[in-house]
């Protein structure tokens, strides 16, 4: 009695459901990544400019009242808007990955506490790039 061999149809390594997850992940961590590595140098500026202004007495004017191009408030400005967008990034990730709502509020808060961005930023980017790799096996 002969058997004839059986092939085993391949199968894809990642449904295509799978794929068009990973892509949207992979595209939320990068804009994630970049946002978060620019508000916290940000931050860092903001946490500088309130150090000469209160601790130096560097108001950001000059001796006849004409305002400072140097030492101004746009940093604080700069700030707040480069926030919104990253707060929009960070619910856009925690969106996509399905994370807690613990982490939500973790990545949030880290745009307001000076270097938690760029400690946050490492943990995150490595649980979710593992997530991702998992998902494409």
């Amino acid at each position: 009695m002969s058997e004839t061999p059986t092939t085993v149809p391949e199968q894809p390594s990642a449904r295509p459901a799978d794929a068009e997850w990973a892509r949207k992940a992979r595209g939320a961590l990068l804009r994630y990544r970049v946002m978060a590595w620019i508000t916290g140098t940000m931050l860092l500026l903001l946490c500088l400019e309130l150090v000469l202004k209160y601790g130096f007495h560097a108001n950001g004017y000059d001796a006849a009242g004409n305002a400072n191009p140097v030492i101004g408030n746009w940093v604080a400005f700069a700030h707040g808007w480069i926030y919104v967008v990253y707060l929009v990034t960070v619910v856009n990730l925690w969106s996509t990955m399905r994370w807690r709502l613990g982490r939500l509020a973790t990545l949030a808060a880290a745009g307001v506490v000076p270097v938690m961005s760029f400690v946050l930023e490492r943990k995150a980017h490595a649980q979710g790039l593992a997530r991702i790799e998992a998902s494409e096996r």
